[in-house]
């Protein structure tokens, strides 16, 4: 494939060595296949320098940018004074010094009283976690799950997720969750939350009484459907009516992408556990901790664990990240009023170029375009990368084109991107009306 650098140029790049080499389950690289070599802040480079917007940060793992200075000069000062790297789940300074953070800056202003689990480092294993806690502290096997929801791809996570794309991967037959319909699923005609705790009052539904219910507030991988707060609420309600435990899955919407660190900040709810990843690192680092209300911390020594969960790199950034970033409100306030904008310029976008077919969504700086159907959408973001652009869509048919700029973009490249988004969907959206003519 070619690509058009700033100066104008064509250029072609070799992939042989990915084609011969790597599995066939890559798939970001099929969307933009050239070879990545620097990155800094919401701008990315290929090996021949060609500039690219990143509006898709590491699937949301970047949250603070690319090589985001802060955190990298404390990460070098602290590989320079030969800080340890892998502890298992040993004490450490680093764990120490991310603990006390968390702490006294994310906790306490919230009044959360949870204890930390440090899982696996990726998201999934943090959801395996969860729903294995529930199921020992319950003595229940079923849990609860919501259409076009997304955990993960280990079997347990892949059990609770929507996506036959990923769950028929698994090989297998995959039990314990039951899917229940997420809010406005089925349109506003229809209340989901009663229509669940009518299924689980009614001891001839057919459903088993469940562990816990397992949510995303606004469901990333799914298409960006947001849950309203009242409906947060009313199902936090369902959980504690039929004693089953309320997991918040904040993995992608959590550490500031809906504009607070919690996706459920304003939301007046208290989950009795969340799972973070992706961006609680800082710095694209792999970290992941389950966080437990302190009476269902039921766990035996051992009972879960993972080589990789004492990883002290992404403790040393993740800490710095909170410092840096959360001691007051003025970097939610930053997100909000970026949120906002691209909220407008999005609406903007589709006004001009379709708002028959096209619809703006989202919360926070986790928003984007519903083009009706993948082809669409796939063609916007094709057509995005051909203007030096990274863009990902979402969705159970990849029908949506998702925004994830980093949070501290500036407002200048967040215009570069959206003004090449614009002219994207534009010439995607005239080439449809001249083949339909």
């Amino acid at each position: 494939m070619q690509i058009v650098e700033e100066t104008g140029a064509d250029t072609e790049q070799d992939l042989t060595t990915f084609e011969e080499m790597e599995s066939e389950v890559q798939s970001y690289a099929r969307a933009f296949p050239v070879i990545f070599d620097k990155a800094e802040g919401a701008v990315i480079y290929d090996q021949t320098g060609a500039r690219y917007i990143d509006f898709l940060a590491g699937a949301g793992s970047l949250n603070y940018g690319h090589n985001n200075p802060i955190l990298r000069d404390a990460l070098l000062e602290y590989i320079g004074r030969g800080g340890i790297t892998h502890s298992l789940d040993l004490h450490t300074v680093a764990k120490e010094a991310f603990l006390s953070r968390l702490g006294e800056n994310i906790f306490t202003p919230r009044d959360m009283d949870y204890v930390v689990q440090f899982t696996g480092p990726t998201g999934t294993n943090a959801v395996e976690a969860a729903l294995k806690l529930a199921r020992n502290v319950t003595g229940r096997q079923n849990v609860i799950s919501f259409t076009n929801g997304f955990h993960g791809v280990s079997v347990g996570a892949m059990a609770a997720t929507g996506n036959s794309h990923h769950r028929d991967a698994a090989g297998l037959l995959l039990t314990g969750a039951t899917s229940m319909p997420f809010d406005n699923y089925l349109g506003d005609k229809l209340d989901t939350i009663e229509y669940l705790d009518a299924m689980l009052s009614d001891p001839s539904s057919g459903l088993d009484l469940p562990a816990a219910a397992i949510v995303e507030t606004v469901q990333g991988e799914g298409g960006l459907n947001v849950a309203s707060f009242t409906w947060l609420q009313r199902l936090e309600k369902v959980c504690r009516a039929h004693d089953m435990l309320l997991i918040i899955d904040d993995i992608q919407a959590g550490c500031g992408r809906t504009g607070t660190f919690f996706s459920f900040d304003n939301a007046g709810i208290s989950p009795d556990i969340v799972t973070l990843s992706k961006s609680l690192s800082g710095f694209g680092l792999p970290f992941a901790v389950t966080l437990i209300k302190p009476e269902y911390d039921k766990w035996k020594p051992g009972e879960h664990n993972g080589t990789f969960r004492g990883n002290n790199h992404a403790f040393v950034t993740a800490e710095k990240a909170i410092s840096h970033y959360w001691s007051d409100d003025s970097f939610c306030n930053e997100i909000a009023r970026k949120g906002d904008y691209l909220a407008q310029r999005l609406q903007e976008i589709v006004d001009r170029h379709g708002k028959e077919r096209l619809m703006a969504k989202g919360r926070g700086m986790m928003r984007g375009i519903e083009c009706g159907n993948g082809d669409i959408a796939g063609a916007i973001s094709n057509c995005a990368f051909e203007n030096n652009m990274i863009i990902e869509t979402s969705g159970s048919e990849d029908q949506v084109v998702k925004c994830l700029p980093p949070l501290t973009i500036t407002d200048a490249e967040l215009d570069e991107g959206l003004d090449i988004l614009d002219k994207a969907v534009g010439q995607v959206m005239r080439e449809l009306g001249r083949k339909a003519a």
